[in-house]
């Protein structure tokens, strides 16, 4: 026996906020440029992101990121995956949210996904 599903497909987007592309150089979100690394939510850009190395990076650097209480925090590190100091990973863990690292065009397809789930996600997006 085979059952015909019927599938809906949409462009549509449930987040505010829609990261349109990353390169080297730029992130776009929405119809805007930015030329430095950032910190946004699905509801908006919360703020550049400081130019610290992300081997350099501890817990006060994500206050205002953890101030909108995600439940989890992407941090895109660039063209390829560094991670941070695992004291970063333990603090995040004490608190009860998710740290991901990953690379930054991953963590913005993995935002877009997570918004439009309706997640409370962050992200911290380098550049190159």
């Amino acid at each position: 026996m085979v059952r015909e599903a019927l599938l809906k497909f949409t462009r549509e987007s449930s987040a505010r906020l829609v990261i349109r592309s990353v390169s080297e150089s730029e992130i776009l979100v929405n119809d805007e440029t930015h030329g430095e690394g950032i910190a946004l939510t699905p509801d908006g850009v919360l703020g550049a992101w400081p130019a610290t190395p992300v081997a350099e990076l501890t817990a006060a650097h994500f206050d205002g990121v953890l101030a909108v209480n995600p439940e989890i925090v992407l941090l895109g590190t660039g063209a390829s995956n560094i991670f941070p100091p695992r004291e970063l990973t333990f603090a995040f863990a004490r608190l009860g949210v998710g740290l991901e690292v990953m690379d930054t065009a991953a963590a913005a397809r993995t935002f877009t996904v997570l918004a439009n789930e309706g997640r409370k996600v962050a992200a911290i997006l380098y550049l190159s």
